[in-house]
C-alpha cells in the first residue's frame, strides 16, 4: 500500500510519489529562538519526528532538514515593528547571537527529552545571508520585486500564483493587509525580501546591493531548502499558523526566482489548545515542555499528542495528560510481560495461536493507518487492541514465540516509530528500571496474596502509594499506574 499524503497545497489525499525513488527530502520550519519551547513546538515536532520515522521505517532514505529563525522574524506579519531576537536581546541587555544561542540549547534540550530525533542537519538564517541575497537577486531580475529606500519588496501583483497554498483571493489579502497609509510599499500585500537597517540601530545586519540591512523572514526559507534539497524537492511542513502569510510568500519567492516548483507536498499540523481556549502567551496560558516534563514522562505528552491526527487541533488538559500516563503504564508493563514470556517455551497452544493472529493482524492495520496520511489515533487504537489481547493471552498461559511476536509489533510501532515507548523522560533514560522494579514487586505482592498473607501484601501496597504508583487489583490480576496530583 502507497503511502497517502493529505496535501495543503491541492486541498487532496495524494499517494507519495517522491521526485528521486526510494529518497525523500523534507524541509521543516523550525523555531524562532527567543524564548523557551512550549507544547505548541512539541505537537509539530513530534508530528515530523513520526512522519520522518515512518518513512525511514518504510525503507525511503530520508534528508530531513529544518531551520533555525534567527534574524529577521518582526513582531508584526506587516513587515512593521522589531525584530523578535533583537528586541528579546535587549530587554535582556545582552548580544542577539548570545541570546540566540541560548534559546537554541534549550530547544534542543527539549527535543532530546521528548525523544525527537534531530533531523540530518539545522540550518540557521544568519548563515546564509550570501543565499538569501543572491536569491533576491534572481527576484528582482525576474521582474517580481522592487526595491525602495534600501529596502526590497516582493511585488505581490505581479504574481498571480500568489495565494495558491491558502486559497485567498486576492480582494481578501488587500482587505486582511495592514499597512501605514505612509508605506513605500506599491501595495499593501507585498512583503519584505530584505529591510534596511539604517539608521535603526538593528545590531545584525550584512551589506548588500541595497545597503546594509538584513533579509525578511519569508525568504530565508525559501533559500537555504532549495539550497539543500533542491529547485523541487518532496515534501515542505510546519505548522498551520504559518501557512499565511510565511509558507504562501516560500513559494511566490522560489517560484519566482526561477528556482523550481519549490515543494510538492505541504504538511500543516494544527495547533494546541489549553482547557479548550486557543493557547498564547498574551492569554497567559502558554505551558512549557520543561514544565510538563516536571510532572509527566515524555512517553505521555507523545502519547497525547499522538491521540489527536496531526492536521486537528489538541486540547491540553490535565486530565488529558493523566490519561496518556495511565495508557504509557498500561502499554510498557505489556510489553515487559510479554518480552518475559518470549524466553519460556512451553504455553497454552490455543492461546498462542490467537496471540500470534492478533499479532500479525495489528501490525499490518498499524502500518495501514500509518500510510493513511499518518494516522496515528488509529495506529495507537490499534496498538492497545493488540495490549489487551496479550493481557488475555498472558493470563491464559500464552509464552514462547507468539509473545515475542505481540513484543515486536509493539516496539516497532509503539516504540521506534510513535516514541510511546522507553525509559523516564526520554529514549532509555533509566533502561525502563522504574518500570522492571514497579512490574517485580508487583509480581511479589500477587505471590504473598496468594499464600494469604495480607500484612505483607498491604505493605507493599501502601508502600508503592507512598512513591506514586497505585495497584489495581481485577479477577485478571493486577496493574499499575503512576499517581499524579491535582492541582
Amino acid at each position: 500500500m502507497p503511502i497517502m499524503i493529505q496535501n495543503s497545497l491541492t486541498r487532496k489525499k495524494e499517494e507519495f510519489v517522491p521526485v528521486e525513488p526510494g529518497r525523500v527530502g523534507i524541509y521543516v520550519c523550525g523555531p524562532t529562538v527567543y524564548g523557551h519551547s512550549h507544547v505548541g513546538h512539541a505537537k509539530s515536532y513530534v508530528t515530523f519526528d513520526v512522519i520522518v520515522k515512518w518513512f525511514r521505517a518504510s525503507a525511503f532514505d530520508v534528508l530531513y532538514v529544518q531551520n533555525i529563525t534567527d534574524v529577521g522574524h518582526l513582531t508584526d506579519d506587516a513587515d512593521e515593528g522589531d525584530d523578535k531576537i533583537e528586541k528579546a536581546a535587549r530587554s535582556g541587555r545582552v548580544h542577539p547571537l548570545e541570546y540566540v544561542d541560548t534559546y537554541m540549547r534549550s530547544y534542543f534540550s527539549d527535543m532530546e527529552a521528548l525523544g525527537i530525533a534531530h533531523p540530518n542537519f539545522y540550518v540557521r538564517a544568519t548563515q546564509h545571508i550570501i543565499e538569501q541575497i543572491e536569491q533576491i537577486k534572481r527576484i528582482l531580475a525576474a521582474g517580481h520585486a522592487y526595491e525602495v529606500n534600501g529596502n526590497v519588496y516582493f511585488d505581490v501583483s505581479s504574481w498571480p500564483e500568489y495565494g495558491c497554498l491558502s486559497g485567498r483571493r486576492a480582494e481578501e489579502l488587500i482587505e486582511g493587509a495592514r499597512v501605514d497609509v505612509r508605506s513605500e510599499k506599491k501595495d499593501p500585500r507585498d512583503f519584505a525580501l530584505w529591510k534596511s537597517a539604517e539608521g535603526t540601530g538593528h545590531i545584525m545586519r550584512w551589506p548588500s546591493p541595497w545597503g546594509e540591512g538584513y533579509p525578511g523572514w519569508h525568504i530565508e526559507c525559501s533559500a537555504m531548502a532549495t539550497k539543500y534539497l533542491g529547485g523541487t524537492f518532496d515534501i515542505h511542513g510546519g505548522g498551520m499558523e504559518n501557512k499565511f502569510p510565511h509558507h504562501e510568500c516560500e513559494i511566490a519567492q522560489a517560484r519566482s526566482a526561477g528556482d523550481g516548483d519549490f515543494a510538492r507536498y505541504w504538511i500543516h499540523n494544527n495547533m494546541i489548545q489549553v482547557d479548550g481556549q486557543k493557547m498564547g502567551k498574551s492569554l497567559g496560558n502558554a505551558i512549557l515542555i520543561k514544565d510538563v516534563l516536571q510532572d509527566y514522562r515524555a512517553q505521555a505528552l507523545r502519547l497525547f499528542l499522538l491521540q489527536t491526527h496531526y492536521s486537528r487541533p489538541s486540547n491540553y488538559t490535565k486530565e488529558g495528560m493523566a490519561a496518556a500516563e495511565a495508557g504509557v503504564d498500561r502499554m510498557t508493563q505489556t510489553l515487559a510481560r510479554l518480552e518475559e514470556a518470549s524466553t519460556s517455551t512451553d504455553g497454552h497452544a490455543a492461546a498462542n495461536e490467537a496471540l500470534f493472529r492478533a499479532a500479525s493482524e495489528a501490525d499490518a492495520r498499524a502500518k495501514a493507518a500509518m500510510d493513511d496520511d499518518f494516522n496515528t489515533p488509529v495506529a495507537l487504537s490499534v496498538l492497545f487492541e493488540l495490549v489487551t489481547a496479550s493481557n488475555r493471552a498472558l493470563a491464559e498461559g500464552a509464552l514462547g514465540e507468539a509473545a515475542g511476536a505481540a513484543a515486536d509489533v509493539l516496539r516497532r510501532h509503539a516504540g521506534d516509530v510513535l516514541g510511546v515507548l522507553g525509559g523516564e523522560n526520554g529514549e532509555g533514560a533509566d533502561d525502563g528500571l522504574t518500570e522492571r522494579l514497579a512490574d517485580f514487586l508487583l509480581d511479589l505482592r500477587s505471590r504473598l496474596r496468594d499464600q494469604k498473607q495480607w500484612d505483607l501484601s498491604d505493605y507493599i501496597r501502601d508502600q508503592l502509594a507512598e512513591m506514586g504508583i497505585e495497584i489495581h487489583d481485577s479477577p485478571d490480576g493486577s496493574t499499575w499506574t503512576r499517581i499524579r496530583e491535582s492541582s
